[in-house]
């Protein structure tokens, strides 16, 4: 139930190049705000496109396998057995990400679908740390982890595609400490990990849902608070999102005239890069850019 199915660890010591700077300047942030950018499918029947970006700001919660310590946080926390390179975030599931993600992701999930755990769209994510003037823009897939993660429902073909593909970017560095890790547990602690109103969030009226139309739950209203880890209500509505990146791009303005960026392209283990523009790195490929 807990270990991680269908995928193959990586060894220890493959750090991404980018990670450590990456972590350090998010450190300078008293609030680590994003951009998030997906992808809506077009209302307008006249639209040339089939997709229009939909963009909102939000809140990094630390990278997947590495939850932030937090006094407050009273959930049951997983024993540091992975590292990763997964950015997550929190979202409420009645939100238009989600099923935005299931959407233009390979399988093109229904909404249905998306009320668990699966996805895999393509996103972006662009952080501005402005006390280093660096912008950094991370391009990959976005997979949300629900209740269904463990359980009856962790046979499902979305379970298996979270678990797979996040898998493949999740390091041991606990070797022997696998089958302990739970995916669930770590689920629950990154709702721990938020103050009580703001999982109260999690029981506010459908979002985006005019106001005008009464809402008939009486489990809902704005201004809730909720200090334990399992209420049926909010936990239904929680979701951890993660995006697995697959091109990173810092780009660093500290100095106007030295200006300088990178790209950092997601190449995998025993692949030759097609390009000879920059240098591998572990499984990254760098290259210095023209700002």
């Amino acid at each position: 139930m807990a270990a991680i199915a269908s995928r193959s660890s990586t060894a220890v010591g493959t750090t991404s190049p980018w990670k450590p700077i990456f972590s350090s300047h998010l450190s300078r942030l008293s609030s680590p705000e994003f951009v998030l950018s997906t992808l809506h499918p077009a209302s307008e029947p006249t639209s040339p496109v089939p997709y229009v970006p939909r963009l909102r700001y939000c809140i990094f919660r630390g990278l997947w396998g590495e939850l932030p310590e937090n006094p407050h946080n009273n959930a049951p926390m997983n024993e540091r057995t992975y590292e990763s390179d997964l950015p997550t975030f929190t979202t409420d599931v009645r939100m238009e990400k989600v099923p935005e993600i299931f959407a233009t992701s390979a399988g093109h999930g229904s909404a249905s679908q998306s009320q668990g755990s699966g996805g895999g769209g393509p996103v972006e994510a662009v952080f501005w740390v402005k006390e280093v003037m660096t912008q950094w823009r991370l391009r990959g897939e976005a997979f949300v982890i629900g209740p269904d993660i463990e359980g009856e429902g962790e046979g499902s073909s979305g379970v298996r595609t979270v678990k797979s593909e996040l898998g493949k970017r999740m390091r041991v560095v606990k070797p022997g400490r696998e089958a302990e890790w739970s995916w669930g547990r770590e689920l629950t602690a990154h709702f721990g990990n938020m103050a009580p109103t703001m999982r109260g969030t999690f029981k506010n009226p459908p979002p985006g849902t005019p106001v005008s139309i009464p809402v008939t739950d009486p489990g809902l209203a704005l201004g809730q608070t909720v200090h334990g880890l399992e209420d049926p209500i909010a936990r239904s509505n929680f979701r951890v999102v993660v995006i697995k990146p697959s091109v990173v791009e810092q780009l660093d303005l500290s100095t106007p005239d030295t200006a300088r960026r990178w790209r950092f392209t997601f190449i995998g283990e025993h692949v030759k890069p097609q390009s000879d523009s920059g240098e591998m790195i572990g499984e990254w490929l760098r290259e210095e850019l023209w700002p």
